[in-house]
């Protein structure tokens, strides 16, 4: 893992940022490379710098940014890749000789013998930028399910045409002339899905994000710096029978698991007490020695719908006990809670997308006290194999009533403030700058139709589960990668891999989700898999989602929320009234409001 920042131009041009900003813009994300740092020009035009957190051969023969050995390409790379041994028995068989064990050095000659096509072979977690000093090409481009981040800004004047790129928006934005200017647009959308980006879109005006799944070949021989476009999804599988479904998903599981647990250091496990995250430490398990677990929570939490929130804890150790790891709970109270909210937005340069980031943020900062620079993670498994028993429900009865719009349907069926209450949290100024949520609902259904178009045999209830995987993993997954990096720490996520994941589409529903079960059946599949290696407990647990009490732990920072010029501009009285003297009851609003007040106190 690793945090990526730099800067190109168009040839015969020279970047309008030197060495020294870009090298304090760099070492702004020490915390997700505390093992080393680097800095290369290739060309007079391009300028890569790079801190490291070295997971797999930790020797320098790992150093960043890395350049091929005949001197064309060099590459600065964030991420992991699983089948490395697959790529460099291929890449050697076409002549290619090594010198690392580490597998930057695989991506790197990937891209150089396959170019942009190599992407839809990496099967990891990667976001990486790649120059190519024979045609002139700068690339970025992130994992097909969005694991890793990258951030960029074209700039264009006098004419210069600059790109400036990173890992982080803290890291970017403070780059010298790069607009630290909100864009309301992203802003509204946040209220309404608590995600911090809206299709290409971030709260900075100018600051653009590599979507998930893309990459991008900027062509630094062209004034324009011309842009193209692809994907770095596989390719998919096609159908299998409901007959195989559970032993092909099994085997799957098993695999990405193995596969996830390749590591130079230390490994553990993050296990919460529900189904997926019991097998991807029941399978680590058999592959790591003297395995630790670690659960986080609020054990003095209230009830929610009747369900103690200290059972998260009771099945997590009920899990660990057999399995006969090391387990350790992370409890977090309302004091933790208070004073890392704040703090982890000033260093990410982004309000929190849900308050258990601040959860993972501190089972990181434990487990790396621990020693622990990896951390194996249950994410992904829920959008995958249809875990949300409500939202499948809510999407079965619309594609039974036979509604239209399900694009619109997914995002009014999800929001956190409702669009038609804009109008009345909103001043008229800040609403007309939000353009009336136009842009979020012609994204929504935007999304849906390119998932339509190309569903591959599936019926629109599949289309509803992947839009949800489009939509929501995205940010389960930027959740994860933000709070753990933050300590140090790679969050890994067996489940979210874009090979399993292509399993998962060509399995037919019923193998997934049963709604005319009673109750309806969710991870069919999944659950049927792993039914002998874990307690029944757990197999049979109903979906719950580590929650904490926030809605009562908002007050001490609700207080503050209209001081700033920028809250005032945007938000009305009523609304900053309202969420200030009473957020509890109010949580839905309040929750986004205190995070971009507490965003723009750091901006």
């Amino acid at each position: 893992m690793c945090g990526i920042i730099g800067i190109a131009t168009s040839v015969g041009h020279r970047p309008s940022v030197g060495d020294e900003a870009l090298l304090r813009a760099r070492d702004r994300m020490t915390h997700r490379g505390p093992h080393g740092a680097g800095l290369l020009s290739p060309a007079p035009h391009v300028t890569l710098a790079h801190r490291r957190l070295a997971i797999v051969d930790t020797s320098e023969a790992g150093h960043q940014p890395m350049v091929s050995t005949d001197g064309t390409c060099t590459l600065a790379y964030n991420g992991m890749l699983y089948n490395d041994a697959d790529l460099r028995s291929e890449l050697g068989s076409r002549g290619n000789q090594f010198v690392s064990a580490c597998d930057t050095e695989t991506v790197l000659l990937a891209l150089r013998q396959w170019g942009v096509n190599a992407f839809a072979r990496l099967r990891g977690m990667f976001a990486v930028a790649f120059f190519d000093n024979r045609d002139q090409s700068l690339t970025l481009a992130r994992d097909p399910l969005g694991i890793k981040p990258m951030y960029y800004v074209r700039r264009e004047g006098a004419g210069v045409r600059e790109l400036l790129f990173a890992s982080e928006l803290r890291a970017l934005r403070e780059l010298p002339g790069v607009s630290r200017a909100p864009d309301l647009v992203t802003a509204s959308a946040y209220l309404t899905t608590i995600r911090n980006t809206l299709d290409d879109r971030t709260l900075y005006a100018n600051i653009k994000c590599v979507r998930p799944g893309e990459w991008l070949r900027f062509d630094l021989a062209s004034d324009q710096l011309r842009v193209e476009r692809g994907t770095t999804w596989p390719e998919d599988m096609g159908c299998i029978d409901a007959g195989e479904a559970v032993e092909r998903v099994r085997s799957a599981v098993i695999e990405s698991v193995r596969l996830h647990c390749r590591a130079d250091v230390p490994v553990c496990a993050l296990l919460s007490g529900g189904l997926d995250s019991a097998i991807t430490t029941s399978v680590a398990r058999q592959h790591v020695a003297d395995l630790r677990t670690y659960c986080a929570g609020d054990p003095h939490a209230p009830p929610i719908a009747g369900i103690p929130q200290s059972d998260d804890f009771a099945h997590a150790r009920l899990v660990a006990e057999q399995l006969g790891t090391t387990h350790t709970e992370v409890p977090i109270d309302r004091a933790l809670f208070e004073r890392a909210w704040p703090g982890m937005i000033a260093q990410l340069g982004a309000p929190l997308s849900t308050p258990n980031e601040i959860a993972i943020r501190a089972v990181a900062s434990t487990l790396a006290a621990d020693g622990h620079r990896v951390a194996i993670s249950g994410e992904g498994a829920d959008e995958l194999f249809a875990g949300y028993a409500a939202p499948m429900a809510a999407a079965a009865a619309h594609v039974e009533a036979g509604n239209t719009d399900p694009g619109v349907f997914q995002l009014l069926s999800n929001a956190w403030t409702p669009i038609e209450m804009k109008p009345a949290v909103f001043t008229p100024d800040a609403w007309a700058a939000a353009e009336h949520d136009v842009h979020l609902v012609e994204t929504y259904r935007s999304t849906w139709d390119t998932l339509a178009v190309d569903r591959r045999g599936a019926t629109d209830l599949e289309v509803h589960l992947r839009f949800h995987r489009r939509i929501n993993l995205a940010g389960l997954l930027a959740r994860l990668d933000t709070s753990t990096m933050l300590a140090s720490v790679e969050g890994r996520t067996p489940f979210a891999d874009a090979m399993l994941a292509r399993l998962a589409e060509s399995l037919p529903m019923t193998a997934k989700y049963q709604g005319d079960a009673q109750p309806p059946a969710t991870k069919t599949s999944l659950r049927r898999a792993f039914a002998a290696a874990l307690p029944d407990e757990i197999v049979q647990r109903p979906k719950a989602s580590f929650p904490l009490p926030f809605q009562h732990w908002m007050a001490s920072h609700a207080a503050s929320i209209g001081e700033s010029d920028f809250m005032r501009a945007t938000f009305s009285e009523a609304a900053l009234a309202t969420v200030a003297s009473d957020p509890a009851s109010h949580w839905a609003l309040a929750w986004p409001m205190i995070n971009l007040s507490l965003w723009d106190r750091s901006r």
